[in-house]
């Protein structure tokens, strides 16, 4: 059958993990498809995804085939498909913005982000080459922060008529003004920020979860990351981190029992450990109370590969959009969003998102 094609906003990690991902389960099938929450969405494998058009605006990638720009620095996550073949689409030159901090440039990594020359694309370009790509997906891999850039790309998904996967902490599936365009135009969304297939705060909802089922009284916890990829790096600017908080922060609140006061809270990312390249750490406490009021505590510490992690969950959200462009369903998909976003417009128990899911593909 045909593919879906997809235009991916910023080739960095989680854009390389996705792309090796396509071509990886090419030579799969059903019976030995690990990794993935499903194997056929609408009809459509995880290889029936197709890349047309790709925006950056790092010089070691805009100009490239984005076979090759998925490697190039400052990327450094797993390579699990090093043949990735040849797509003949160059990664174009995109719109900065506020697409990337001012320290990025500054930092003494020795994967600094280099700006690339040349003009950059305005709206009415980026609506074009959308058009003539026939992008049916838009997939927002934009750094955390990117206020300004997540918005710019979201008007030329509507103007050029094209679903949109927000994987990032910009809240625009969750902005019921922006919920409301989409429908207008009849193009689905799926977002904000996407929830990793077992990260750090799928692990967190569902330890909280599990406390309130079994009557344990939640008092304090905390959720520290640290990781050594640019989106740690990015994110060494606090100024930017403010959305992000809120969603990994609200995504734990939705599901305790009881909400718990701001002091009493912490889940953020913490610091970046430039070896750790793109190995995610996660400590996480959970202090509460059991039968009696006696006190007990629990500790975890989770490490997982970051962009893998989210690539296959980024996978069924694209799916599930094009799934909704062929039943001209537009406006919020609120049952992809509960379960595969942190910040989506209605939070759901993950069991009772997972529910829903299945509800939303069996549709006729």
């Amino acid at each position: 059958m045909s593919k879906i094609r997809i235009a991916i906003v910023g080739v960095g990690n989680c854009a390389s993990s996705l792309v090796q991902g396509i071509h990886y389960y090419e030579s799969k099938g059903p019976g030995d498809a690990i990794g993935l929450m499903h194997w056929v969405v609408g009809g459509f494998r995880p290889c029936d995804l197709e890349v047309v058009v790709a925006f950056d605006i790092d010089r070691r990638k805009v100009g490239r085939d984005i076979s090759e720009a998925i490697f190039a620095e400052p990327n450094c996550t797993q390579v699990f498909a090093p043949d990735v073949p040849k797509a003949g689409v160059p990664v174009r030159m995109g719109r900065i913005l506020d697409g990337v901090s001012t320290h990025m440039g500054e930092h003494p990594s020795a994967r600094t982000f280099e700006a690339a020359d040349g003009l950059e694309a305005d709206r009415d370009e980026v609506v074009r080459v959308l058009r003539e790509s026939r992008a049916e997906v838009m997939v927002n891999y934009l750094p955390v922060g990117s206020e300004q850039a997540a918005r710019f790309y979201a008007e030329c998904a509507l103007e050029a008529g094209t679903g949109l996967v927000n994987c990032i902490p910009v809240f625009i599936a969750s902005d019921p003004a922006w919920a409301e365009r989409f429908r207008e135009r009849g193009l689905p969304i799926v977002g904000d920020d996407i929830k990793a297939q077992l990260g750090a705060t799928i692990t967190h909802r569902m330890l909280t979860e599990l406390f309130a089922r079994r009557g344990v009284e939640l008092e304090r916890t905390y959720q520290l990351n640290t990781g050594g990829n640019t989106d740690f790096l990015n994110m060494l600017n606090r100024d930017r981190l403010a959305s992000k908080k809120e969603s990994k922060t609200e995504a734990v609140q939705s599901v305790t029992a009881k909400r718990l006061d701001d002091e009493n809270i912490h889940v953020g990312p913490s610091d970046y450990v430039a070896w750790q390249n793109d190995n995610k750490v996660c400590f996480l406490r959970m202090e509460g109370k059991l039968f009696g009021d006696v006190p007990m505590n629990l500790e975890l510490r989770l490490s997982v590969e970051d962009s893998p992690n989210s690539a296959g969950v980024a996978i069924d959200a694209i799916r599930c959009c094009k799934l909704a462009l062929d039943r001209n369903q537009g406006g919020i998909l609120a049952a992809p969003s509960a379960a595969f976003m942190k910040h989506p417009p209605q939070q759901l128990p993950d069991e009772e998102a997972h529910r829903q899911l299945e509800r939303f593909l069996e549709q006729s």
